[in-house]
């Protein structure tokens, strides 16, 4: 889509959960991935078609809405080794910085803050089109990936493995899967 077509799509935009999912994927004891996403979250992008530069994003994930398949996992995740969701409910992220990276590739830069510490994120973007609903809503669809490290965010629970490495990796892999209505 050209940067003409975009310009159409300028405004205000609320994520809509219902149809989005932000996962995560990190690898466990070394030989396997544990893939999991949250289940709430709230967030708005603003889209500047003509200035893609000026465009921004704003997401709240709240932690307790943890998902792995696993609710034993789940709790730990939830607990003090983790995310202390009693004292620290929610992860966010706030851009700083968006740029088109030509065709449909996207990079949104921002900071992530997870445990009261906020870190610098970039996040690559594919746009997946926008179209109009059956409902009447104007509707655009992002997917995008990232990584991090936890051990920045103060992440560092773990356990050694007789065989050697950690039960749970450092890197993180981020996914995201946004469908996002236009404002009335």
């Amino acid at each position: 889509m050209t940067n003409t077509d975009l310009t159409a799509l300028t405004g205000d935009y609320t994520i809509d959960p219902s149809h989005s999912t932000i996962g995560f994927t990190v690898r466990h004891a070394m030989v396997t991935n544990v893939k999991g996403k949250f289940n709430e979250f709230s967030g708005s992008l603003h889209l500047d078609g003509s200035d893609p530069s000026n465009s921004t994003a704003s997401i709240d994930v709240k932690m307790d809405s943890i998902d792995t398949g696993a609710p034993d996992r789940d709790g730990h995740l939830k607990s003090a080794d983790f995310f202390k969701t009693d004292e620290f409910p929610t992860m966010t992220f706030r851009s700083t910085k968006a740029e088109a990276l030509g065709d449909e590739d996207y990079r949104i830069t921002g900071d992530l803050t997870i445990l009261g510490t906020t870190k610098p994120l970039t996040i690559d973007l594919e746009f997946n089109g926008a179209a109009k609903d059956p409902f009447g809503n104007e509707r655009v669809g992002f997917e995008g990936k990232a990584e991090i490290k936890r051990s920045d965010w103060g992440l560092t629970w773990n356990a050694a493995l007789e065989t050697g490495g950690v039960l749970v990796s450092d890197k993180i892999k981020l996914h995201f899967d946004i469908s996002a209505i236009k404002n009335a």
